[in-house]
């Protein structure tokens, strides 16, 4: 794309930053958000100086899904046209677990609906302190369908049924508790805490975090012993990367 109009995107010291950027519509989705997210999580797959993504939410939101228009046009399209339409959510996750680096989200405000499902589409989900995650959809006679595969992978099959059937509204804390995120921080110190922590994946070994993201959803759909043999085979591979190599060879030194 030639410049987004939804979305901010910057890369710099080995981090690239995706924004969502409609404050004044709580980060709401379309098809056009949807369209550039998509670009910046391809371009950033490319970029040999990226070592960690993350996605935001601009002001006080993540995002609170679908934006009245969407949804509006969703209740008046044809079958064709809605599958259309949602194949390009599900075109965004799987470019997302494609993705060779990490893909984190950072989470202010709330996270609702198909922004609760950008963000559990990520392989990390830092959360403030007053953040809220759900899945409301089932109120109103929708179901979070495509995010469904993501989270039978990610929650036990009880936690997932129940946050997908009652449509409640998590606190951060409860939402860690069910293991749909992995970091609380005070809103306070939010800012600080999350850069912290991207420096920090950042500066790990490209090559081994990339390695570890590749085999690990990977095997969901393998049996045991196809999946003990991927390990085997990326075990060999990894031993020959330069930064294993010259990791053990300072460990070697200690």
């Amino acid at each position: 794309m030639a410049g987004y109009q939804k979305i901010l995107y910057a890369a710099e010291n080995g981090i690239a930053r995706i924004t969502l950027n409609r404050p004044e519509k709580r980060n709401a989705l379309d098809s056009e958000v949807i369209a550039e997210v998509t670009d910046a999580v391809r371009a950033s797959s490319t970029d040999p100086d990226v070592r960690v993504v993350t996605i935001a939410g601009a002001g006080k939101d993540f995002s609170s899904g679908a934006d009245l228009a969407a949804l509006r046009r969703i209740s008046e399209a044809t079958m064709m046209e809605n599958i259309a339409d949602a194949r390009g959510f599900g075109d965004l996750f799987i470019e997302m677990r494609r993705h060779p680096r990490p893909i984190v989200a950072a989470v202010r405000g709330r996270a609702l609906a198909g922004g609760c499902g950008l963000a559990t589409a990520c392989d990390l989900i830092l959360a403030s302190e007053s953040a809220q995650f759900g899945y409301p959809e089932v109120n109103i006679g929708f179901i979070p369908a495509i995010v469904m595969t993501i989270l039978r992978r990610s929650l036990s099959e009880k936690r997932a049924f129940e946050l997908i059937t009652r449509g409640e509204i998590l606190s951060s804390r409860t939402a860690l508790d069910f293991g749909l995120i992995n970091r609380v921080f005070a809103d306070d110190e939010f800012d600080s805490a999350v850069a912290s922590y991207l420096e920090s994946l950042a500066a790990k070994s490209a090559s081994a975090v990339s390695l570890c993201k590749s085999l690990l959803y990977h095997i969901d759909g393998m049996s045991f012993e196809t999946a003990i043999e991927a390990g085997v085979q990326l075990n060999a591979i990894t031993r020959m990367t330069d930064d294993c190599k010259a990791g053990v060879e300072r460990f070697l030194k200690k």
